[in-house]
């Protein structure tokens, strides 16, 4: 098996799940339904199109900025008779990185990996409003298991992320597919069986949550040696006592 790992960063993301009418929400990493739909885009594969192949492709996150959420309000009016639309509610992670991984077999991996270099369709996350802010490929895909792979890749947050928790121990979140065998941690509806428009269908996935350190480091890189103690009085001179006169 190949996992091929992609670099997901961005001004915005939005990755809904449950998303319905006039509120849409985005979950607090990109989902297995977001991500499938890039690769398909990525391919050019039409919203009718069978998905048999992406969705038995095993899925995983790490949250490696976790970013901040934000709330906007958006109108819009009918393009024939000008009628205002309801006021809808949107919600979008700003500022967030994530490396998420798919794993299966080779074949499959090296021509999601060769479609991403030269994409039918633009990828974006989660919106169309949301475009990429970096190259989504991080390398070639790799022979190893999607676990040890997301474990092992290097840590894609912002060089000032990585100064403001340069001063404890750094621990990022990991979100993968549950084995049938395994008792869930989260349950979503997020496994992708059609995006035709006509009747989208989606079913269960579970997800199991973990907590690892990040690889190689536990944050920012620190000085080769700590700073040498400061002592304000070392470089004054010192007052000579006065001795006493006797009577």
């Amino acid at each position: 098996m190949s996992v091929l790992l992609m670099r997901l960063a961005g001004p915005l993301q939005s990755w809904g799940s449950a998303g319905r009418f006039v509120r849409r929400t985005t979950e607090n990493a990109p989902t297995k339904s977001g991500v499938l739909g890039l690769l398909a885009a990525a391919q050019g594969l039409r919203r009718d199109a069978d998905l048999s192949d992406l969705a038995a492709l095993e899925f995983g996150v790490r949250i490696d900025q976790p970013g901040t959420r934000l709330r906007d309000f958006q109108t819009a009016h009918h393009s024939d008779t000008l009628k205002a639309m309801p006021l809808s509610e949107r919600f979008y992670l700003a500022d967030a990185v994530f490396v998420a991984g798919v794993s299966g077999e080779a074949a499959l991996a090296q021509r999601l990996y060769e479609a991403l270099l030269e994409p039918v369709f633009l990828p974006y996350l989660g919106r169309r409003s949301c475009p990429p802010s970096e190259p989504i490929t991080i390398g070639e895909p790799l022979d190893k298991d999607l676990e040890q792979a997301l474990r092992e890749a290097e840590w894609e947050a912002s060089a000032r992320v990585r100064r403001r928790r340069a001063s404890g121990a750094v621990h990022l979140d990991l979100l993968l597919d549950s084995p049938p065998e395994v008792r869930p941690d989260l349950t979503l509806r997020d496994l992708p069986m059609s995006f035709d428009p006509r009747h989208r269908r989606y079913g269960l996935r579970g997800i199991r949550t973990l907590r690892i350190p990040v690889p190689g480091a536990t944050g920012a890189p620190q000085p080769s040696s700590p700073p040498p103690p400061h002592e304000p009085t070392a470089l004054l001179t010192p007052v000579t006592p006065v001795t006493p006169r006797t009577a």
